[in-house]
This record gives structure tokens, C-alpha cells and sequence, in this order.
């Protein structure tokens, strides 16, 4: 069974990694479901394109990540629209950098509550309906700090674990199901909010493009190299596959050897 005409929901996808997963599904003939916290012109616009480009169906949904309920009412929403919810890609998520006794409660709360409750709550509300299917498809978009940690980033690196602990759960709760769950965890992709970094990088730090890609932004990435929003949606098409039917419960690293250090 392949992905084509299956329902795929993709949180946070108007832009970066979302985005380039819902055109990965629907270039493979996925009916796509995106999403964002707002509810503009541009955003359905988003969805209009794909379907134009790819021939597959897609819709735009609005829902807030951080409210427990607004997942959910996604989820009822995407299955109502295209009458099943076959695919959930958890991928919303925001960041801040602070010292931890500096950390404004705000702040860890708003990271926890869309980087991991989230997942949760569009798991919950998706599972019945997989279920009820009798085949059903999760990939969580973890990162690379959901293996390994780096400072001020105490609250997406204690979501991104998160995570990936509620990945294993989920796969252990389905194992005997054809459904599976499973997390991928990229190091640094070159989306346009990392694009944008790189000219105020080379200012602050008086260096060329080049240097401050493999030598600030790439630091930790052996590769030295940016991973792509393509690549991506490779990794979670080919999770969505008959191929990885028995793949499940595991954290899949996309980061240049990162996590391999």
C-alpha cells in the first residue's frame, strides 16, 4: 500500500520542514492537510499551489498547536473534510535561547505546549480514527537535541526528548496494529528561517558566507553540510511506506553525523 489518496495531516507546514513534507506526500499522491496559527489568504494560497503543482488534493485548516483542544478539533476537521486521517506528521514547533534562571516561564511553557503536548493531543485524537481504517501512519518530527543536548535551549531540547519518549510509547501501544510510529530528527536544514541568519551571521562575525555555514552554523554538523526540506520529506515518505511496514518506535537522524559524535 502505497501513500497515494491517503489523508496526511502535517502540523506547522505553511513554511521550512513542514512545508517540504506536505509537497513530498503530495508528490506522491497523498491528499495533504496543512497548517499554521493563522488563518490568511496567503496560507490557503499555500495549499491551492501544492495541489496545483502535484494534482493531489490539499487544504489549508487553521489551528493553534499550543491549545489542547484547537489539535484536536484539527484532527476532526482534516477527517470531516477528507473523511479519514490516514497520515499525521507532528512537525509545529518554535524556539528560544535563554539561561535557564533566566528563562521566562512564558516562554517554556509555550515551547512545551506546541513542541510536545501537541504531538500528543493530534496523536490522540488520530488514533481512533487509524484504527477504525485499520492502517494508520505517525512521524514526529523530533531534532537533533532530541538526542543530544546543547545550552540555553532547555526547554526544545527537553521537548524535543520528549518526543521522541512519545514516539516509543505510541509504537509499543499499536505493535501488534499495521500502524506504526516512529520520529526524525534533522540537524540543521536550510529553510528560509536559517537563510535568513546566515547574512547577520556574516556581519556580526565579519566572515564570509561559506565560513559562517561550515564553521558557526555547521559546527556540529560533520557533514558540513545543510540537510534539505526535500530530504526530508523523503525520510517521512518512505515511513509512510509498505517498506517500512515493520519500522517502528525509532528515532531516525537526518543531521550530517551529529548525533554520530
Amino acid at each position: 500500500m502505497s501513500v497515494k489518496d491517503k489523508v496526511a495531516v502535517i502540523t506547522g507546514s505553511t513554511s521550512g520542514i513542514g512545508l517540504g513534507i506536505a509537497q513530498g506526500l503530495a508528490e506522491r499522491g497523498a491528499r495533504v492537510v496543512l497548517n499554521s496559527y493563522s488563518d490568511k489568504d496567503e496560507d490557503h494560497a499555500i495549499a491551492s499551489e501544492i495541489a496545483a503543482k502535484t494534482s493531489a488534493q490539499a487544504r489549508y485548516i487553521q489551528a493553534d498547536m499550543s491549545d489542547a483542544e484547537a489539535c484536536r478539533v484539527l484532527i476532526e476537521k482534516a477527517a470531516e473534510a477528507f473523511g479519514s486521517v490516514d497520515i499525521l506528521v507532528n512537525n509545529a514547533g518554535i524556539q528560544f535561547v535563554s539561561k535557564i534562571e533566566d528563562f521566562p516561564t512564558a516562554r517554556w511553557d509555550a515551547i512545551i505546549a506546541i513542541n510536545l503536548s501537541s504531538a500528543f493531543h493530534t496523536t490522540a485524537a488520530a488514533l481512533p480514527l487509524m484504527r477504525r481504517a485499520g492502517w494508520g501512519r505517525m512521524v514526529n518530527i523530533s531534532s537533533a537535541h532530541g538526542l543530544s543536548a546543547s545550552p540555553f535551549k532547555s526547554a526544545y531540547v527537553a521537548a524535543k526528548h520528549g518526543v521522541i519518549g512519545l514516539t516509543k510509547v505510541v509504537a509499543l501501544e499499536t505493535a501488534e496494529e499495521p500502524i506504526t510510529c516512529n520520529a526524525v530528527c534533522p540537524g540543521y536544514v536550510l529553510t528560509p528561517l536559517v537563510e535568513d541568519q546566515i547574512p547577520e551571521q556574516m556581519k556580526a562575525r565579519n566572515m564570509d558566507r561559506e565560513t559562517v555555514i561550515r564553521e558557526v552554523m555547521l559546527e556540529r554538523q560533520p557533514s558540513r553540510e545543510f540537510a534539505t526540506v526535500e530530504q526530508l520529506g523523503g525520510t517521512v515518505a518512505f515511513l509512510c511506506s509498505d517498506d517500512a511496514a515493520q519500522i517502528t518506535g525509532t528515532a531516525i537522524s537526518v543531521d550530517g553525523g551529529w548525533t554520530a559524535t
